[in-house]
């Protein structure tokens, strides 16, 4: 069989939800010649008053309509998959993760990248790590579950900010400021590493600055998950100006 003529190294199946408009920006900017990404769009009702108790339901049915969007993105013959909504990869912890990458696989027949999964590997890819300090643009209900996966996998997480978009599109709407004010809130000496959650977030660029002024892992979640979908098909290309993840591990 023939090579795609741009995807000649790997073609990339994405679901990411339909309200989402950072995560295919950001993998395409991580993206090394010969991987294409192929993005399908989960269908997500553009919730405007999403709080505290709304937000598991409106997650819940993003994740029950992921299926759907993988059945979409299969007919163009992707050779990997990657999940760009986080939220529902933390849902009852560390099992609920394993859940939810068995489902997909069965369903697919291929492997998949997941944001809480590959926020492990990074740190697990840095050392050393084990208190940890999460930002999402989550409701604290959400944070709750973040926090309960990353403890199943053996980290305790010190302190979190959720920043409480009111919509799933508002997420995409919070600046640079806002995430840097968070960010100076949530290091102290206590803090192995930072996790910014929640795919729609622009923080891949941010993180990889935080870094440098902050002296620790910043781990932006779209920069987890895009390395570890490279990692897992033995693409080791180095990428500049995303954080320390992309460009020496």
């Amino acid at each position: 069989m023939g090579k795609d003529a741009l995807g000649w190294r790997r073609l990339f199946g994405v679901m990411g939800p339909s309200t989402n408009t950072i995560v295919q920006p950001d993998f395409d900017m991580m993206r090394p010649a010969g991987v294409t990404n192929h993005y399908s769009r989960i269908f997500t009702p553009n919730a405007d008053a999403v709080s505290n108790e709304t937000f598991r339901a409106g997650a819940e049915l993003i994740g029950a309509n992921t299926l759907d969007a993988v059945r979409s993105v299969m007919t163009c013959g992707p050779d990997y998959l990657v999940m760009g909504m986080s939220a529902v990869t933390f849902f009852d912890g560390a099992r609920g993760a394993d859940r939810f990458i068995a489902q997909v696989k069965d369903f697919s027949g291929l492997d998949i990248s997941v944001g809480s999964h590959s926020c492990t590997a990074a740190l697990q890819a840095h050392g050393g790590v084990k208190r940890l300090a999460v930002l999402s643009p989550y409701w604290p209900a959400m944070n709750t579950e973040v926090a309960r996966y990353f403890g199943d996998m053996g980290f305790s997480v010190v302190r979190d900010i959720a920043m409480q978009a009111r919509s799933w599109t508002g997420i995409a709407q919070i600046t640079s400021r806002q995430c840097v004010e968070a960010l100076k809130r949530l290091d102290g000496d206590d803090v192995d590493a930072i996790i910014q959650v929640g795919t729609n977030l622009s923080m891949v660029k941010l993180a990889a600055m935080a870094e440098l002024w902050l002296g620790k892992p910043v781990i932006a979640i779209n920069a987890a998950t895009y390395w570890h979908a490279l990692r897992a098909n033995g693409i080791m290309d180095r990428v500049e100006g995303c954080g320390r993840l992309l460009e020496e591990f």
